[in-house]
């Protein structure tokens, strides 16, 4: 039986079409609805590619790179297989879904957000009494920008030297690169929880030994963090950020429950103070907590998914090709993150 997806003609001009990507561009060519009910029912436009081309990406029997350069129309995959292993590596171990409300996606570098923030009357719940005004929640557009950060390695290596490589050693490399973007990108997060965005609305920062919060200043107490958890209303701390505070956290005598421990122990899952999704990241200062409620605090700005520099990868001029990804992030509401500091 003949498919489609044999005959669709490859050229690097698909990777400049404005607005769309590379796998989108594929599927217009060669829609995937076409193949259900089929052995290809499984596979994206893109692996139906490199079925066509007989390239073998994972696994002990993996190709070699230079399977990809066999012909003109094979060497335009490249570029979109780097992408997507990078994109792998970032999606590992990545933490921000559980840190931001909401995602949204720009065509441009220009990004003005909205924002919500209700003072003491406007959080009390109120009868309204008939012919009353109805109580109002304001609604407006942030004064600045969002700041974007291009974040992004350079993939410095001659195709000599990787020719010969299996793809599925050369995906673990290209995997951590996307690891490395995507701390950077968490790190843009951590520092706009705790410094804001640009538009006066850093978090509230709290020291321990300090009203309101109790304990002895240096040290850390599950009833400093019962004090800071307690200043959340009416929003809710279901996400802790930590950095090297981590070890102070877990020795705590009342997250050292047997039951509790045997689960950490067995299966490596934290102990989760307060029922919140306890999180680790080398961004958040020494002697730290931030706490957040994830599904209100932080709105993530993002400007591109992966670009690679498609021309240099597809002609084998991988020395100082560069792999990046384009995003920033804004605070929705800024009570709904705070920080606690140590002393």
């Amino acid at each position: 039986m003949a498919y489609q997806f044999e005959n669709v003609k490859l050229d690097k001009g698909m990777y400049s079409e404005a607005g769309t990507s590379f796998t989108k561009v594929l599927e217009k060519c060669d829609p995937s609805e076409q193949y259900k009910g089929t052995p290809l029912e499984h596979l994206d436009a893109f692996q139906r590619q490199l079925k066509r081309f007989d390239i073998k990406v994972k696994g002990a029997d993996s190709d070699v790179v230079s399977k990809f350069f066999a012909t003109w129309e094979s060497a335009v995959l490249f570029p979109e297989y780097v992408a997507r292993a990078v994109r792998q590596g970032m999606e590992e171990s990545n933490i921000l879904p559980f840190m931001t409300a909401a995602e949204t996606r720009i065509s441009g570098m220009d990004y003005r957000s909205i924002a919500s923030d209700p003072v003491s009357e406007d959080k009390a719940l109120k009868m309204v009494a008939e012919g009353a005004a109805i109580p109002e929640t304001h609604v407006r557009a942030q004064e600045n920008l969002v700041k974007l950060h291009k974040r992004g390695r350079m993939l410095v290596a001659s195709y000599e030297a990787i020719q010969f490589q299996r793809l599925d050693l050369f995906s673990v490399t290209l995997k951590q690169i996307g690891a490395y973007i995507n701390r950077m990108h968490v790190a843009d997060a951590i520092n706009v929880i705790r410094n804001g965005d640009g538009n006066s609305n850093a978090a509230a920062v709290y020291t321990v030994g300090s009203s309101p919060i109790g304990g002895t200043s240096g040290e850390l107490s599950y009833e400093a963090l019962v004090d800071f958890w307690s200043q959340f209303d009416p929003y809710t701390m279901n996400t802790i950020l930590v950095g090297d505070a981590m070890a102070k956290l877990l020795k705590l005598p009342e997250m050292q429950d047997a039951a509790a421990g045997l689960d950490f122990q067995g299966t490596g899952k934290l102990v989760t103070p307060m029922g919140a999704t306890l999180l680790r990241s080398s961004a958040v200062p020494s002697n730290t907590i931030i706490g957040l409620d994830k599904n209100y605090a932080l709105e993530m700005v993002r400007a591109s998914d992966v670009l690679v520099e498609y021309d240099k990868l597809i002609d084998r001029q991988l020395e100082r090709a560069a792999v990046t990804s384009i995003s920033g992030f804004s605070k929705i509401f800024q009570e709904a993150s705070k920080v606690l500091e140590l002393g």
